[in-house]
């Protein structure tokens, strides 16, 4: 494939408005990928797959996310721009995510806040994100950052540990009846919830995930009761990424999470990764992020989950122990 075709496809990404047109991109996506990624080739070699065959999505093979923390995962021989990390606290080594377009990954999220959220000048954007804010390679942050300047709004901003400032802040913002966003990792807003006493139900508070440890594992269900009661609201809105992924899913309500037209879900059998199951069965979530066209655009992640017919999914857990078989074909 030429490059003025990796252009092309680049803009015809965000203008996927259905099931055929976003095959079409991911086969040449994927064929791009099988040509020049070394990494993901040698894995499709390893299972003897043909990718001069493939021409069906059922049949591409999906990158066991592993792979991101041993190799470097990238799909052109250009160097890169940046590299984002994985917070590295499974008790491995990190996950590093290779970024050759910097402005791929902006326009990937940009579209994708958009897509659901509209304008980001509607907003103050607040975030309280410790464990994040304290690594300077984090795709977490680096997406609210850009949001946060995006905004235009000069109340939006960062947190660390300063809770009372941030309290002042969202009463402030309650006040003028102003509109904003309080991105939270799990941990923080739960420390923010049981320490003060905020009404806040006409905000949108969304939580990122990232309990990892700091306490005691909660299911979706349960930290979201927690918190709309210590919040006073009837929603908790949530996001789904990862440091080796360029796109986001987002939940408006009850956990149940919805992709960008150029994002999609499959499940794979808990038994077997090479295959896929059907809607409402519980397997392992692989995602398909078409905007990740300079790394791997195929990634079995070490979730857990549940479709849904309509392409709407729920996280359900994480794998234990979680070597996906097939990946140890190449990690060695």
């Amino acid at each position: 494939m030429f490059q003025m075709d990796i252009d092309a496809l680049k803009k015809s990404i965000f203008s996927i408005t259905n099931d055929h047109s976003f095959e079409v991109a991911a086969l040449k996506i994927f064929h791009y990928q099988a040509s020049h990624n070394a990494i993901y080739r040698s894995y499709i070699q390893a299972l003897n797959c043909e990718h001069g065959k493939v021409n069906r999505i059922s049949m591409i093979p999906f990158l066991p996310i592993e792979f991101f923390k041993e190799q470097k995962v990238m799909s052109s021989g250009t160097g890169h721009e940046m590299v984002f990390t994985s917070s590295g606290t499974t008790g491995g080594p990190p996950s590093r995510h290779y970024i050759a377009d910097a402005s791929l990954y902006k326009e990937s999220f940009m579209n994708g806040f958009r897509h659901f959220y509209g304008s980001p000048e509607k907003y103050a954007m607040l975030a309280l994100l410790p464990s994040y804010l304290e690594r300077i390679e984090s795709s977490l942050v680096y997406m609210i950052d850009h949001l946060v300047k995006e905004s235009k709004n000069s109340d939006s901003g960062f947190y660390l540990h300063n809770h009372e400032e941030l309290v002042m802040k969202i009463k402030k913002l309650t006040g003028a009846k102003q509109p904003f966003i309080l991105w939270g990792v799990t941990f923080a807003l739960l420390e923010l919830a049981e320490n003060y006493g905020l009404d806040i139900g006409h905000a949108i508070i969304m939580e990122t995930g990232g309990m990892k440890g700091r306490r005691k594992e909660l299911t979706r269900e349960e930290l979201h009761h927690k918190l709309c009661e210590s919040f006073h609201t009837d929603v908790i809105h949530s996001e789904y990424g990862m440091t080796e992924l360029l796109s986001q899913a987002y939940s408006k309500r009850q956990g149940i999470f919805q992709t960008p037209p150029w994002m999609k879900i499959l499940i794979r059998d808990m038994n077997d990764p090479f295959a896929t199951v059907s809607p409402n069965t519980i397997g392992g979530i692989n995602v398909i992020d078409l905007a990740n066209i300079h790394s791997c655009s195929f990634v079995a992640t070490q979730d857990i989950g549940k479709l849904q017919a309509d392409g709407r999914f729920e996280v359900l857990g994480r794998f234990d122990n979680s070597d996906i078989r097939g990946c140890n074909l190449m990690l060695s």
